[in-house]
């Protein structure tokens, strides 16, 4: 199994721990050219929580998603808007419609499309002019995450989890680099526009190996590994910060227009 159909193996508790997305990056999009009424074609829709808010501002989507469990959450969660579909279907092998949309989007999905195609199959996708707009979601300082409590959680990952890196540390949204050369290296997409949200949210230690239990990396660790390592974060938590924590979320929204 690849790490991305790992999502789809419990897709009920990804539903219920995945975090939303700030709700001025749907405004600035609406700003930045795509108006409400516009054709989406979102690709990796999970189960809705980017989708649901484009549906509420009146888009017209076609959301596609590789997991079943996945896309038959998203359809219960957008049964009230009659303007969208989910699509069973990895991106890489869906038939493109003969109409073009006005939107390609992808919220913390575009980097799990295979590189060959993600870029050129999306310009495909659009109509001359169309919009291009993709979500990354990066961990970074702020809230709990303080250098202490990122060396002491490191020291878990380090001993239960042999793939993790030596020597990482703790970023802020400065250290991370806008980066559109994907994009513009195509000659299919103008230079990008980038809109950035820093964010908290708070969880209680059930709520955070919640959330854990959403991603691939933890969900690929074997059963004794994946237990060892929840368990010593569970410990740290509720010794050293009295069972809660806040974590700082960066949010970045990428917008380019098709040029060709």
């Amino acid at each position: 199994m690849t790490l991305r159909a790992t999502f789809d193996e419990d897709a009920a508790r990804y539903d219920r721990a995945r975090p939303g997305y700030p709700a001025r990056m749907f405004d600035d999009l609406a700003a930045a050219g795509a108006a409400p009424g516009a054709t989406v074609l979102e690709i990796g829709c999970g189960t809705g929580q980017a989708t649901v808010p484009l549906a509420g501002r009146g888009y017209r989507i076609v959301a596609v998603e590789l997991g079943a469990e996945l896309a038959a959450v998203a359809r219960r969660n957008l049964a009230a808007f009659d303007a969208v579909e989910v699509v069973t279907a990895a991106f890489e092998e869906w038939p493109l419609p003969g109409e073009p949309f006005d939107v390609v989007f992808s919220a913390t999905a575009f980097h799990w499309i295979d590189p060959a195609v993600r870029v050129q199959k999306s310009a495909d996708a659009l109509r001359p002019g169309g919009l291009l707009a993709t979500v990354a979601t990066h961990h970074i300082a702020g809230g709990s995450w303080t250098e202490d409590f990122f060396a002491e959680i490191q020291r878990c990952y380090a001993r239960f989890d042999p793939s993790t890196p030596p020597g990482l540390h703790m970023q802020t949204a400065r250290d991370i680099a806008e980066d559109d050369r994907e994009l513009t290296s195509s000659g299919r997409f103008g230079p990008a526009t980038f809109f950035r949200y820093e964010w908290e949210l708070p969880y209680s230690t059930a709520e955070y190996l919640d959330v854990l239990l959403t991603y691939s990396g933890h969900r690929a660790l074997p059963d004794a590994q994946r237990s060892g390592l929840l368990d010593s974060i569970a410990r740290l938590i509720d010794v050293g910060h009295g069972g809660r924590i806040v974590k700082r979320y960066l949010t970045e929204l990428r917008i380019a227009q098709r040029v060709r």
